[in-house]
């Protein structure tokens, strides 16, 4: 699916899947971005145009969730938290960051799996000033997005092994993802 989204809006694709990603909603980056880098290695696409429709997204979709921490603040996530999967101990530990690293704290959350998702949102509690998360936001996508663009044209030029891989172990693979996906969600429910 994603595959076929990439291919037939391109650029454009990218950056609406990205902004979706980056706006909370569960469409992961690692599967977005390496979708381009295998349409790169087929010619269909460019590897800088592909790394940039990416972070522009991820601008784009960061700017609601930084604005819902800024006006919502702690009593939304109080109130709303656990449908974000955010706890008020994850504002917390953001706060303590900050405090200790500064600003530059975004910035490094932009290039960690699954963190990168959620960082808006403190920053915007955290009273980031918007200008600067907006470019820490940029850069520190963009790199992600290179990155990961990379991954999928690495991927592509060795696909048939990755093919054979993954017939191999794919349902183990599924079942494995799904069932730790399900303990996480039981866990972070339950302690709400």
């Amino acid at each position: 699916m994603i595959r076929d989204q990439v291919a037939n809006w391109g650029y454009i694709g990218v950056c609406v899947m990205m902004a979706i990603e980056s706006a909370n909603i569960p469409l992961p980056s690692e599967a977005i971005m390496p979708t381009a880098g295998i349409l790169v290695n087929e010619g269909k696409m460019d590897l800088h145009l592909s790394a940039l429709a990416g972070a522009v997204g991820c601008v784009i979709g960061s700017i609601p969730s930084y604005f819902l921490g800024l006006y919502g603040g702690r009593p939304f996530l109080q109130k709303y938290g656990k449908w974000f999967l955010l706890k008020e101990k994850d504002l917390d530990t953001a706060d303590k960051w900050v405090k200790k690293y500064g600003d530059i704290t975004f910035f490094i959350c932009r290039m960690l799996p699954v963190v990168r998702t959620f960082i808006s949102f403190p920053a915007g509690v955290l009273k980031a000033p918007l200008g600067m998360f907006l470019l820490y936001t940029f850069i520190g996508s963009l790199i992600w997005c290179y990155f990961l663009t990379w991954v999928g044209i690495e991927f592509g030029k060795n696909m048939e092994v990755f093919v054979d891989l993954w017939h191999k172990f794919d349902i183990a693979i599924v079942v494995v993802g799904l069932v730790c996906f399900g303990l996480y969600l039981k866990h972070h429910l339950k302690s709400e």
